[in-house]
């Protein structure tokens, strides 16, 4: 089954395109959401996203078990669409109370390699198609605090990972999108 990877910065249109790339298949969605409104900025663009998606789409809400949900919704008939990877990530490193002391070597949570793991391996072994969308966040400075640095640096290894097993990767600007890897969409 064909894994694609949607790559673009905030604001650029990833979602969008990857929704519409789903609704072409013409297949069952399965729609996993990653955010979680803990503010009213995110509320917001939880809302846009959510007026956006087609009626008959399910919805699957999941902050952090992700490999699961993916093994628990892929199926030949269906497409998987994961919005976003980044969000996920950040969810999963700061997913447990801890010290992030700006100077220092930061450890991820007991949880971080499981299921981060679980994640490569659910799209490996994904019964259906899985569209998945995550945030370039690589391509400006690199930030000046440690837990940022941190981040960056996660959600480069995390999307150096998915594409290295994508079968298409694509990368939006301006709405635009670039073919990185596969046949076009």
């Amino acid at each position: 089954m064909t894994i694609s990877l949607i790559l673009g910065g905030a604001r650029s249109g990833k979602s969008a395109h990857a929704e519409r790339l789903a609704a072409a298949s013409a297949k069952q969605v399965a729609y996993i959401a990653t955010a979680q409104a803990h503010d009213i900025e995110m509320a917001e663009r939880i809302g846009v996203h959510r007026q956006r998606r087609d009626a008959s789409w399910t919805t699957v809400e999941e902050a952090l078990a992700l490999g699961d949900a993916i093994r628990r919704w892929s199926s030949p008939e269906r497409i998987v669409l994961v919005d976003c990877l980044t969000v996920w990530l950040s969810n999963l490193l700061f997913s447990e109370q801890r010290d992030y002391p700006e100077v220092g070597r930061i450890i991820p949570p007991d949880s971080f390699h499981r299921e981060r793991q679980s994640l490569l391996d659910a799209l490996r072994d994904a019964a259906g198609e899985v569209i998945l969308v995550s945030n370039e966040v690589g391509l400006g400075i690199v930030p000046q605090g440690a837990i940022s640095r941190w981040f960056v640096d996660e959600a480069g290894r995390l999307n150096q990972a998915v594409a290295a097993i994508s079968d298409r990767a694509v990368f939006i600007a301006a709405g635009l999108p670039m073919l990185l890897k596969g046949k076009p969409c």
